[in-house]
């Protein structure tokens, strides 16, 4: 029997008569890349919103580790282990990269934000933050300013931060969007790294990425599951075709919808 991890029965969001997520059902496998993948406007960022309580849903019930978390506050998901990349995010531009993912482990270790803390102190999770910036191959931009990181840099910063928590769910929304192909690929080479031991459920426009990494896909349309399955099968699935603007095989390979 598949051990699912993170759950979704029937999750839907209406605004003002509006549809967004519309009857949604995600089973998500323990130890998978789950990619959710869509046109613009499909439901996909509102899905993770739902996810991660930035919304409450106005139907339906999620579930994680077989425990209902529907009522569950943002704060109480990432204490859980549901860890949106965001959330955590290198948001200190001015701070090192260090120093930034430091602070998520600070985070960890219920000492949060407290930047009264001695160096001394705070300097024993400098290793851990090495360790952690070794994984996703920052280990040479330690002392660089964050500000300073090429865009694709400041993404893998994020997913650094994000396991900083120790999450055992990642939530990655569009990590690859607005980069140029050399960062497209090492982004989606560290996201297959870093998924050793973890789950990861993640937002994604770039088909190229998703055929690569994902175990499963789950295509949303107009807010509901239009299909879902591995790559070789959701890939020449017509109506997916058709939802991509009636892209054939070969061009919804590399679709940037």
């Amino acid at each position: 029997m598949n051990d699912i991890i993170l759950e979704t029965h029937g999750l839907t969001k209406e605004f003002r008569g509006f549809v967004a997520v519309n009857n949604v059902s995600l089973r998500v496998q323990r130890g998978h890349i789950h990619a959710l993948i869509g046109p613009n406007g499909a439901g996909k960022t509102t899905c993770f919103n739902l996810l991660t309580k930035f919304l409450s849903p106005t139907r339906g019930r999620i579930a994680f580790n077989g425990i209902d978390i529907t009522g569950d506050k943002p704060a109480q998901i990432a204490r859980r282990g549901i860890i949106r990349s965001f959330q955590i995010s290198a948001v200190f531009p001015h701070l090192t990269v260090l120093e930034n993912v430091r602070i998520g482990l600070q985070r960890q270790t219920g000492m949060s934000f407290h930047f009264w803390k001695s160096e001394k102190i705070l300097n024993r999770l400098n290793d851990r933050a090495r360790d952690l910036l070794e994984q996703v191959d920052l280990g040479s931009f330690a002392d660089v300013v964050t500000a300073s990181l090429p865009y694709g840099r400041k993404r893998a910063l994020e997913i650094a931060t994000t396991l900083a928590m120790e999450p055992e769910v990642m939530l990655l929304d569009e990590p690859t969007q607005g980069m140029g192909h050399e960062d497209v690929d090492r982004v989606t080479q560290l996201i297959k790294q870093v998924s050793a031991g973890r789950t990861i459920l993640m937002v994604e426009h770039n088909m190229g990425v998703v055929s690569k990494i994902a175990d499963t896909i789950t295509v949303l349309a107009r807010g509901a599951v239009l299909a879902e399955g591995p790559y070789s099968e959701v890939s020449r699935n017509q109506a997916v075709m058709e939802a991509y603007m009636g892209t054939t095989e070969g061009e919804l390979q590399g679709a940037h919808a």
